[in-house]
């Protein structure tokens, strides 16, 4: 045989190989809710994956926003066409975790196929917010971040504060001067998520009955209480002060108000941290979410926001094999210090953590380090999350509300009757459902 065809028998020999090879691989379907550069970042944890074993290929597909994806999630698993995995978020967490079948535990899936599953290996914050009553995680925490103060150093520097509140109470002392230089203290994204839900994990207050909504859907809303009235009372005293800036619902209004310096302090969320560095044009730092010192001496630490990845049920034992396999490669230390260098949210795995900190990544980054410090703060009985149907809704419920505080539209007192009445029917709805 002459080289020629030494060598085409050889391509051949070789393409054949690869065929088969490719032809072998298992898709993994990833449907998932990340845009722009996030999304960007889940395709390159996807190349990653594909290229670092032959046997599965993840297929990542952006599906809109939270609630686009979890829809179209419902919708294909009724036509028996879901994802292997979906992305989903905090508020849908319950609806996902309580419709029978739906998925298998993520727990499940790596204790059967990767070699075993042992929860303390994820920091405390994050480890039980998609678990069931008993501590066995359902879906495995993905996009993790916690609500963080970001305050304006050259702003603060210019009016003479030293450094941010600590407590609300310092908030107060720090207002009058910002406004008399010309800023607003203070503006914040996302109302229901910070200074509703993790208001109550910031003073150890019970968001609801049965454990939280862990133990049972039959479950009644305890957001109407004196800690929670008076924190929108001073809201509103806030707002009329010209000390608060509420610039709607949108969380990217409100951070522009904050990049655009109008205002010297914003909440947001630990994930914000790296798309604020590539915006904004002045030293900021990032600091623990205040607390009211009249209502507790010492915080505690507060849950985490954003969303979990979910192994759909009804798949093949191959094709739930790849799932855990990716899980697996998901949660390796250099994939999620990746994940967290990039995109600001918390690593979720102790190793992590562990190998940013030796990589002397909070050395020259330390505001990186804020969140997965405030998720690691003294634990409480009420710190841990929650678990509430129809709590997509019960957030508009709470939006509405909040709205007609500030607008002088209803008083504190009704605007949280309202959302006890409201959100109750909510619950109630949603356990005539699933019960």
């Amino acid at each position: 045989m002459n080289l020629f065809k030494k060598l085409a028998v050889g391509a051949v020999t070789s393409m054949s190989l690869m065929a088969s090879a490719a032809y072998a691989q298992v898709e993994i379907q990833w449907w998932h809710a990340m845009g722009g550069r996030l999304g960007e970042v889940v395709e390159e944890i996807a190349a990653k994956y594909n290229a670092s074993q032959s046997e599965y290929v993840v297929v990542p597909t952006y599906k809109g926003g939270y609630e686009d994806t979890m829809t179209a999630g419902i919708a294909a698993f009724r036509a028996k066409q879901q994802p292997n995995i979906i992305q989903i978020f905090d508020a849908g967490a319950a609806t996902i975790i309580y419709s029978k079948g739906a998925v298998v535990p993520v727990a499940d899936l790596l204790e059967k196929y990767a070699g075993g599953f042992d929860s303390t290996d994820y920091i405390e914050g994050v480890r039980y917010f998609y678990a069931d009553n008993e501590g066995k995680m359902i879906g495995m925490p993905f996009n993790s971040s916690t609500p963080l103060l970001y305050y304006n150093k050259d702003i603060f520097a210019k009016v003479g504060l030293d450094g941010p509140p600590a407590t609300w109470e310092e908030l107060e002392a720090m207002a009058p001067k910002l406004k008399e230089a010309g800023y607003q203290a203070l503006a914040q994204s996302h109302s229901p998520w910070i200074w509703a839900e993790n208001f109550m994990s910031r003073h150890n207050l019970p968001l609801a009955t049965a454990n939280n909504g862990y133990d049972s859907t039959d479950v009644k809303i305890l957001y109407n209480t004196p800690e929670l009235r008076m924190h929108w009372t001073k809201v509103k005293e806030w707002l009329d002060k010209g000390w608060y800036g509420y610039y709607g619902r949108g969380w990217g209004d409100n951070q522009d108000a904050f990049v655009q310096q109008k205002v010297a302090m914003w909440l947001g969320s630990s994930g914000s941290f790296g798309g604020l560095t590539k915006s904004a044009e002045f030293k900021f730092g990032a600091a623990y979410l205040p607390y009211w010192k009249s209502v507790v001496d010492e915080p505690t630490s507060t849950f985490i926001g954003g969303a979990a990845l979910f192994a759909m049920a009804g798949k093949s034992e191959e094709e739930n094999k790849g799932v855990a396999d990716f899980l697996k490669f998901l949660t390796n230390p250099e994939m999620q210090y990746f994940w967290h260098r990039e995109t600001g949210y918390v690593p979720i795995t102790n190793a992590a953590y562990e190998m940013a900190k030796a990589d002397g990544y909070y050395d020259t980054t330390p505001d990186a380090e804020i969140g997965i410090l405030q998720l690691t703060q003294k634990s409480g009985e009420w710190t841990k999350g929650y678990r509430l149907g129809f709590y997509v809704q019960i957030r508009e419920v709470m939006y509405k509300n909040f709205e007609d505080i500030l607008s002088g539209k209803a008083s504190v007192e009704d605007a949280f009757a309202a959302i006890e009445k409201d959100g109750n029917a909510l619950l109630a709805r949603f356990h005539d459902t699933y019960k």
